[in-house]
């Protein structure tokens, strides 16, 4: 029992920090592009970014944060295959950043399809996709999140304890920290939306899964080096990115 609840708060240390990282690189793939082209001043904050000036290439580069993260959770799958890994917390926070790279970004499609000033929304805008192009979209990145959640709920199998949903659900209170102040639907909308569908593509998937290579007695998960990770990176983004890093 003791080496279970060990396992579950360090996933939940683990995907505490492998969502903030992922939204980190998701903002800062947002603001870099933007920094780089003439005529816009972006400025990046602990919770979203802003700009000034016009280009009217803006709106196509708010669709490459979510680009940026959905390559980064192919990375990571990649990273995960075989044995070359064998580090269960290692293992563990790639299979977290997998888990938030997929989940982060395939909504923002969804979203996008339907509300114009969502980020892929101004991007498929600016691409001047027709509406029936992006319903298209909205359904591939739905039909998307089955065979993923079905990947990642194969490699869960093999290390992670039973408690996933609960390991997830005591992350949210600690993502929540890094993204405060800000109004309460930006606050808690990214992290349940994102945590809810990524368990329900995996949760979906997991029970027909059979052949599972199961590691058993895999090394413990360490708490110690993802607690000071997590109180590090909270750190960042309330001391140093919340007042804001201009890029320009």
């Amino acid at each position: 029992m003791r080496q279970r609840w060990r396992q579950t708060i360090g996933s939940a240390l683990l995907y505490t920090l492998a969502f903030n990282a992922t939204f980190f690189i998701q903002e800062l793939f947002l603001v870099v592009p933007k920094a780089l082209t003439p005529g816009l001043r972006p400025t990046l904050y602990h919770n979203n970014h802003l700009w000034l000036g016009e280009n009217p290439l803006a709106h196509l580069l708010q669709g490459t944060g979510a680009l940026a993260i959905f390559i980064s959770a192919i990375v990571c799958t990649l990273l995960l295959k075989g044995d070359r890994i064998r580090s269960t917390t290692v293992r563990l926070f790639l299979l977290w950043m997998a888990f938030s790279g997929f989940f982060q970004a395939l909504p923002q499609v969804v979203i996008g399809a339907f509300v114009d000033n969502n980020d892929v929304g101004m991007a498929m805008s600016y691409l001047r996709m027709t509406p029936e192009a992006k319903v298209i979209a909205a359904l591939a990145a739905l039909a998307a999140m089955i065979p993923i959640g079905s990947r990642l709920a194969r490699e869960m199998l093999r290390f992670m304890p039973p408690s996933t949903f609960l390991s997830a659900l005591l992350a949210i209170p600690l993502i929540v920290a890094f993204r405060v102040p800000r109004e309460l639907l930006e606050v808690l909308v990214p992290p349940l939306l994102s945590t809810s569908l990524g368990l329900a593509a995996v949760y979906a998937t997991a029970w027909r899964i059979k052949g599972v290579n199961v590691i058993r007695d895999p090394e413990p998960v360490s708490i110690a080096y993802p607690l000071a990770a997590v109180i590090a990176l909270l750190l960042v983004f309330q001391l140093v990115l919340r007042p804001g890093i201009e890029f320009y």
